[in-house]
């Protein structure tokens, strides 16, 4: 197979980890005979201080033009002023709403051999294997906001969360889909109690949930929700929510795998085009010193090689080397060991 694949580095540790994502991809398609072409391109703060723009129109360009793209991080100190222009995370908001990347994946498991790693107690962690299926273009991120100063002086603030039908419908779907192929439940998780906008989510997903009467739908306020997903994870099968609750719970599930730098992300849209890219950020105090885990990066490129290239063997293979590049005990110092980000990325290709 042929494929154009986009990498946008960004900032941090970015490079680092898509660095070693990259040739675990060489090695994929030299052992499978697939031809993969590479773009590098500008995203976040390093696209900020070199062309004014977090996300420049060619890096755009590109990504419309690719199979898919395999990002690392954006943002850190030096871009972190709140009154500047623009900032990194402009860059990464655009990039999901010009190509239509309306659901983020974030699948949670947690490995065996890592359950020391996580402060939870064991038994809380046996048999966790859900996936959070977040919004990932509506919502607080991209409704109207801003200042307003206030006679004799103060100010007003707002953000607005909106959200159209269609919006909802189609991520909510996309759950119910996904719950069929797992152990078909869906947990839609809401603030229905309060807020317009989630009475609305919470209609739809009835509604939705008609259409596919073998799956088990549960409602759940997020308060409550991110309680369970610590106290009771293994309960969870496929979890569906709006986009700012799944970006603060999916962080909170990284608790479970014992480290941000586990878990990997793919954000999709109708086609097969994709963004794939850990959970982390850019962690700029770590960033130059070889040290970053790259796991979560090279397991986004699994999600990858199944969901845009549907390479599913080549998938699970590079899945089947993680595993057992962890279980054979190698661990980077996020999980109180000492491997550097290219030993661990060795240790994954050699399995391969």
């Amino acid at each position: 197979m042929k494929a154009k694949i986009v990498l946008l580095p960004g900032d941090g540790i970015g490079p680092e980890v898509v660095g070693e994502a990259k040739l675990v991809l060489d090695q994929v398609a030299k052992k499978g005979g697939h031809s993969f072409e590479y773009a590098e391109h500008l995203i976040g703060g390093i696209a900020i201080d070199k062309t004014g723009n977090p996300f420049p129109d060619d890096s755009l360009a590109a990504c419309k033009s690719a199979s898919a793209v395999l990002l690392g991080a954006v943002g850190g100190p030096k871009w972190d002023d709140p009154n500047a222009k623009t900032r990194p995370e402009v860059g990464l908001l655009a990039l999901r709403k010009q190509l239509g990347l309306f659901a983020n994946l974030r699948p949670v498991t947690v490995h065996p051999s890592l359950i020391e790693a996580s402060p939870l107690k064991a038994d809380r962690l046996n048999g966790v294997d859900f996936i959070v299926v977040r919004e990932l273009t509506g919502g607080l991120y991209f409704g109207k906001k801003g200042r307003e100063a206030l006679p004799g002086g103060g100010v007003r603030v707002f953000d607005t969360l909106e959200y159209t039908d269609v919006e909802i419908r189609r991520v909510v779907k996309l759950a119910f889909e996904l719950a069929r192929k797992r152990k078909k439940v869906v947990t839609s998780i809401d603030k229905a109690n309060v807020l317009e906008s989630s009475r609305v989510w919470r209609q739809i997903a009835t509604e939705v949930g008609r259409d596919y009467p073998d799956v088990k739908l549960w409602h759940q306020l997020v308060d409550s929700a991110a309680m369970r997903m610590i106290t009771n994870p293994s309960e969870l099968d496929v979890v569906v929510t709006e986009n700012m609750f799944g970006d603060i719970l999916t962080d909170e599930a990284s608790v479970l795998a014992g480290s941000l730098g586990m878990l990997p992300s793919a954000s999709l849209g109708e086609g097969t085009l994709g963004v794939y890219e850990p959970i982390h950020g850019s962690a700029p105090d770590i960033a130059g010193k070889g040290i970053a885990n790259p796991i979560g990066t090279i397991s986004s490129v699994a999600m990858l090689l199944r969901h845009s290239l549907g390479l599913a063997a080549e998938a699970a293979a590079v899945e089947k080397a993680v595993f057992e590049t962890v279980k054979g005990g190698a661990r980077t110092k996020d999980l109180g060991g000492a491997l550097t980000t290219r030993q661990m990325g060795e240790a994954i290709r050699a399995r391969l």
